[in-house]
C-alpha cells in the first residue's frame, strides 16, 4: 500500500474464493514500474485523477493510501465455477497492483508462453507500452530517431527501434548504466544529457531529427526534444508528469516546422490503427519483443515482497542504481 506520501507498507487484508468465471492466483514475482509507481510513492498524481478504468485491477483513483501496480506474474492455484480445468497451474500475466494472492477473471489474464522465462514475462506491460509507441511514432526507412529516457520502457523502446533500418538511433539518460544497456540494445550512441558535450552537440543537432520519443520523465526534457526535431517531425510523449509543469520554448523555430507533438500512452490504440489491430494483436507483438531481447538482464534488484519499501526508497534516492527492480514472493507455506 502507498499509504502517504513517500510511505509504503505492506498490510494483510481477507480474500474471498473466486467466483464465477475467476481463478484465485498465487504471485510468484512482479515488476515495480518505476515511473508511474514513483509518481504515486512521491503524492506527485493530479487530484482527484482515476487510476486506469481499462484495467479491472485498478479501480478508484489515486487519492493515497492506495494500491498500484501493473507488471505480476502468477500461478493459478484454484478455480471458480464454470472455468476450465486447463487454467489450475497455469502461469499466467497480469495487470494488477503487487499481491501476494489476488482473484481475477480469466479475461483479464495472459497466459505466459512456454518458451518465455518468468523474469522475461513480466516486462509484458513495459513491451505493450514500447509497441504502442512505435505505433504511435511510425518510424520509416532511413529516419533520424533520438529517445530521450532509458529506463525500462525507454531501452525496450530502443530494443524495438533498433530493429528498423534508421539512419541514426541517439538515446539520451543522466544514468550510465542505462546508457550501456541502451547501446547493448541497439542504439548507434546514447549520451548524457547533463554533460557540457552532450548540451553542445545537442544544440549543433537541432532541427535534424525526424522522429524523437520523449520517456524519461522529466519536463525539461521535453523542450530538448522539441528543439532536436526538423520541419514536419514527429515528437512522441510518453512520459507522465504528474503535477509537474512543463516549461516549453515555441515562440522560436516550432511557430513555423509544422511539428506534431503526439500523446502515447498504451490503455489505448490509436484510432488509425483499430481497423486491423486490436489489444490482442499488439500483446502479441509484445511477446515478440520479449523473446527477441530476453529483458531479464535489465533486472538490476530482486527485492523480497515483505521488504517493500526498501526498493521504493532505492528508486527514490539512488536511480542510478536501478534499472529494473522486481519482487519476489515466497511460496505458500515457506
Amino acid at each position: 500500500m502507498f499509504a502517504a506520501a513517500r510511505a509504503v507498507e505492506v498490510r494483510e487484508e481477507p480474500l474471498d474464493g473466486p467466483g464465477p468465471g475467476q481463478v484465485l492466483v498465487e504471485t510468484v514475482v512482479s515488476a515495480i514500474s518505476s515511473g508511474t509507481e514513483l509518481l504515486v510513492y512521491r503524492d506527485e498524481v493530479p487530484a482527484g485523477m482515476a487510476l486506469d478504468a481499462s484495467i479491472p485491477g485498478l479501480t478508484g483513483s489515486f487519492a493515497l493510501p492506495a494500491k498500484y501496480g501493473y507488471a505480476t506474474v502468477g500461478r493459478v492455484a484454484e478455480l471458480g465455477p464454470g472455468v476450465s480445468g486447463d487454467w489450475r497451474d497455469r502461469l499466467v500475466f497480469c495487470l494488477h497492483p503487487h499481491e501476494t494472492h489476488f482473484v481475477a477473471g480469466t479475461g483479464e489474464l495472459a497466459p505466459v508462453p512456454p518458451e518465455v522465462p518468468v523474469e522475461d514475462a513480466c516486462f509484458l506491460a513495459a513491451a505493450e507500452t514500447a509497441v504502442t509507441f512505435v505505433m504511435d511514432g511510425r518510424p520509416i526507412v532511413g529516419e533520424r530517431v533520438a529517445v530521450f529516457g532509458q529506463g525500462v520502457v525507454g531501452l525496450l523502446t530502443t530494443a524495438l527501434l533498433a530493429r528498423f533500418p534508421l539512419e541514426s538511433l541517439l538515446t539520451v539518460d543522466r544514468h550510465p548504466l542505462r546508457r550501456e544497456h541502451s547501446v547493448a540494445l541497439g542504439a548507434h550512441r546514447s549520451l548524457d544529457p547533463a554533460s557540457a558535450e552532450t548540451v553542445a552537440e545537442l544544440d549543433r543537432l537541432a532541427g535534424s531529427f525526424d522522429l524523437t520519443y520523449e520517456i524519461s520523465g522529466s519536463p525539461t526534457a521535453l523542450d530538448q526534444a522539441v528543439a532536436l526535431t526538423g520541419f514536419a517531425g514527429r515528437v512522441v510523449v510518453g512520459s507522465w508528469y504528474g503535477v509537474r509543469r512543463v516549461d516549453l520554448d515555441l515562440g522560436g523555430a516550432f511557430h513555423r516546422s509544422r511539428m506534431r507533438l503526439v500523446s502515447s500512452q498504451v490503455s489505448t490504440i490509436d484510432p488509425r490503427w483499430l481497423g486491423r489491430w486490436d489489444r490482442e494483436r499488439r500483446r502479441q507483438a509484445a511477446w515478440d519483443l520479449l523473446r527477441a531481447t530476453r529483458p531479464h538482464r535489465l533486472v538490476t534488484h530482486r527485492v523480497p515482497f515483505a521488504d517493500a519499501p526498501r526498493a521504493y526508497v532505492l528508486l527514490d534516492r539512488h536511480p542510478e542504481q536501478a534499472v529494473q527492480v522486481l519482487f519476489c514472493y515466497p511460496p505458500s507455506g515457506a
